[in-house]
């Protein structure tokens, strides 16, 4: 009787513990080396959703054949948007190149 006491008040403690806890979300945006400015501000307005809601962000540029010369150019791009998200997030990793990829993650700031 005793273990199965005990087996009860674990799976309660574990319950608890579980219900407390939070799931973070990571959300994606992607951006082209060459995205024009209309593409970036509506994209940049979904990432400033995203982070309203609490979720993480993952941008990155998505660099397409022989469009990995403009490796400069999706720097700029992510650096950007982490200057406009400013005051809705903070940058977690700066923009590092991964094959084909530039990422960057940007998580929301604390709600005070």
């Amino acid at each position: 009787m005793d273990y199965k006491k005990f087996v009860y008040e674990q799976k309660k403690r574990d319950k608890a513990l579980k219900a407390k806890s939070s799931q973070v979300v990571v959300k994606e945006i992607r951006f082209g080396p060459q995205t024009d400015e209309h593409d970036y501000e509506f994209k940049r307005k979904n990432a400033e959703k995203f982070l309203k809601e609490g979720a993480k962000l993952k941008a990155f540029v998505f660099f397409k054949g022989r469009s990995i010369i403009y490796k400069d150019q999706g720097q700029i791009l992510l650096l950007r948007l982490a200057t406009d998200l400013e005051e809705h997030g903070k940058v977690e990793a700066m923009p590092v190149l991964e094959g084909k990829r530039m990422i960057m993650f940007i998580a929301p700031k604390k709600k005070k």
